[in-house]
């Protein structure tokens, strides 16, 4: 199946535009960089070029008018400016729309007043820039032209992609006079010459008053996979006429030029071979391989209906006195959990790409709510599940929204309170065994304890002066329709957001933990698995039921006889080391309606720092577990996260630890409250 190349373009223009959004963020506190002017004028040429190359007209067009106003800030001509760099920000925005949707007369409609604001911005730069005369410096324009000697050659397979050298050179020509020579050293032989391939290099002296950065510019489509040379001639140049074109004597045929063609035949010429050979061709290009995230859904199933056939495999093996048959299971077993492992690290991306969104997102909300913001990132090499990535996107923007409007103070309310004018919004991920944490922290006002609890009251979640500790308040803010917020505005107030929040990870099998201190800001971790596809689990028994546990979150197994079970009824407490942690009997908890199994097993598992019990009657041992998800009519279950298939084909449910934990922790409070 071959990827339509409009869609790859579509995939590579974005991925364009986001270089392009972040080199303009970063210009915004940096005007005078001129690497950053660089990259954007080189993201913008490129988006036009290959706009244009897969007939997205519209977009070549608009992309040209602010190519050309960064060309000027690029040349010196114009200053980059906050006002300019804004104005290319918004047509960023339009440019992708017109990548994104079909072209209509409400797109053309809005280019036109982004291109209006965009020239209003390039003359207030010019205004400014008369107002206050540049710096005298030796522009090339003063110096004279200056001679530029370039030697390239492309790969061999230039033409069977689309690139046309005679194109290049003409580039080449239009910035000055120009010698062109070819090298057919590398042509074969005629028997073993495939017309489609390139076996020519160039070698060309150009007389310019152009910058080196404008000859780089020709190739710029082309510079990854090419050899290139680029070298100043020393003192000023003898002018040659530009169809001068210089015929050097070799073996090899003149090269041929179509008749009809105005420019000068171009004639082989001496000059060094192509230094890159075939095999470094291929290793380069076998770099990276930009595969569809759908084929690696599609293999990941593969994968997992693999790791559930060799579980079938392993015990038919186990229950069999076959030692060949024995042999071959333990050897598909190493392979299954080697494929494994290898298809985890393929979907694994770093959080990065997560966090990278969120500065055009806190650009914007600082501009329309007149707050000084600071983004601070940290912990973008940690790698997650794309799948989870994808998932947490919706929610870091609720939560990052809602601490800029509901958090962040204006500038003066700060300055009042002692602190810096700028607010700072922190993202941070770190990986803990099994999980990976992502906070989210500001420096704010911190959560109203008071209004929540006014609110809580009047929306009858709790009674009035009914007790509840610290963290069951704060959890109140996810509650479906919860805002403490005097009014809705087009950022918060309608109690949507963090309801979502709360959704989203749960369907994760993931944890949300809040701290708040008054006058000193919020922090809201997220506790999420690495994956979501395949987890090492702890398989037990419960009943006539069998279960499972996820590995990451078993911190211990004890053993708990019938004597102290009996001993233990109406407090399900157990001492460990000291400590207090509450049991839960799952048993009891799924209602089997079997007597506990002699020699019951209490199974310790964590989230955080909270800890609780789970009494099983067997524990059966490791188990590696294909997720399943639940069927929609059991998903509002929430004892369990997802199913399994096991080696028998019967099917095991995978316990929901978050949820389990948090039933164990209520469960304690109730008996401490009773004493």
């Amino acid at each position: 199946m071959s990827m339509d190349p409009v869609e790859t373009f579509r995939i590579e223009a974005a991925e364009l535009l986001e270089q392009v959004e972040e080199g303009l963020l970063d210009l915004t506190h940096r005007l005078a960089d001129k690497d950053l002017i660089d990259a954007v004028f080189r993201g913008l040429h490129t988006l036009k070029g290959s706009g244009a190359m897969f007939g997205f007209e519209a977009l070549a067009a608009f992309t040209h008018h602010c190519e050309t106003a960064f060309d000027r800030v690029r040349k010196g001509e114009v200053p980059a400016t906050v006002e300019l760099v804004l104005a290319v920000l918004s047509a960023r925005d339009h440019m992708r729309s017109l990548v994104e949707d079909a072209v209509t007369p409400a797109h053309l409609e809005r280019g036109e007043g982004l291109l209006s604001a965009l020239r209003a911005a390039v003359e207030g730069a010019e205004t400014g820039a008369a107002a206050t005369p540049p710096p005298v410096t030796d522009t090339p324009a003063q110096s004279g032209r200056k001679g530029w000697k370039v030697g390239f050659s492309l790969p061999v397979n230039s033409m069977s992609n689309g690139t046309n050298p005679l194109a290049l050179l003409a580039e080449i020509r239009d910035l000055g006079p120009a010698t062109i020579k070819a090298d057919v050293s590398a042509v074969p032989p005629i028997e073993a010459l495939v017309p489609t391939d390139l076996h020519l290099a160039w070698d060309v002296t150009v007389e310019t008053d152009q910058p080196r950065a404008a000859i780089e510019d020709v190739f710029i489509f082309v510079m990854d996979d090419m050899q290139i040379r680029i070298e100043e001639l020393g003192g000023e140049q003898t002018p040659v006429a530009s169809s001068e074109v210089q015929a050097v004597a070799v073996a090899a045929p003149p090269v041929a030029v179509p008749a009809n063609d105005p420019r000068p035949a171009i004639l082989p010429v001496d000059l060094a071979p192509v230094t890159m050979t075939a095999e470094a061709r291929q290793a380069k290009s076998a770099e990276n391989v930009r595969v569809p995230a759908e084929r690696l859904d599609e293999l990941m199933d593969r994968v997992g209906e693999l790791v559930i056939a060799q579980s079938r495999l392993s015990q038919l093996a186990a229950s069999s006195a076959d030692l060949h048959l024995r042999s071959v299971s333990e050897e598909i077993e190493r392979l299954s959990g080697e494929l494994r492992d290898t298809m985890m690290v393929l979907r694994m991306v770093p959080v990065a790409t997560l966090f990278g969104r969120f500065r055009r997102l806190v650009h914007d909300l600082a501009r329309e709510t007149g707050k000084a913001i600071e983004l601070v990132t940290e912990g973008e090499s940690t790698e997650v599940d794309k799948t989870v990535i994808e998932r947490l996107a919706d929610p870091l923007v609720h939560l990052v929204r809602n601490s800029i409007d509901h958090g962040l103070e204006l500038p003066g309310d700060r300055e009042a309170a002692g602190k810096p004018s700028m607010g700072t919004i922190r993202l941070s991920a770190r990986q803990a065994g099994g999980e990976v944490i992502i906070r989210i922290t500001d420096d704010g006002r911190g959560i109203d304890r008071a209004k929540v609890r006014a609110k809580a009251e009047a929306s009858g979640l709790i009674e009035p002066g009914q007790a509840v500790s610290d963290q069951e308040l704060l959890q109140f803010v996810f509650h479906p329709g919860f805002s403490t917020a005097q009014k809705v505005t087009n950022l918060s107030g309608r109690g949507v957001g963090m309801d979502v929040v709360k959704r989203t990870i749960e369907s994760l099998r993931g944890a949300i933990d809040m701290t708040s201190k008054a006058g000193e800001g919020s922090e809201i971790s997220l506790r999420i698995p690495l994956t979501v596809a395949i987890i090492d689990g702890l398989l037990v028994r419960v009943g006539e039921g069998r279960y499972v546990i996820p590995l990451a979150a078993v911190e211990e197994c004890i053993e708990l006889s019938l004597e102290d079970d009996l001993r233990s009824r109406g407090r399900s407490f157990i001492s460990l080391r000291d400590a207090l942690v509450p049991f839960l009997r799952l048993r009891e908890l799924f209602d089997t309606g079997t007597r506990p199994d002699p020699h019951q097993k209490i199974v310790v598992i964590s989230t955080g720092s909270e800890r609780v019990g789970l009494v099983v009657d067997q524990i059966i041992g490791d188990h590696q577990t294909v997720i399943k998800s639940m069927s929609k009519l059991h998903a509002d279950v929430a004892t369990f996260s997802g199913a399994t298939i096991l080696g028998d084909g019967t099917v095991a449910l995978i316990l929901d630890v978050a949820h389990l934990v948090a039933a164990g922790q209520q469960q304690e409070a109730r008996l401490r409250a009773a004493g």
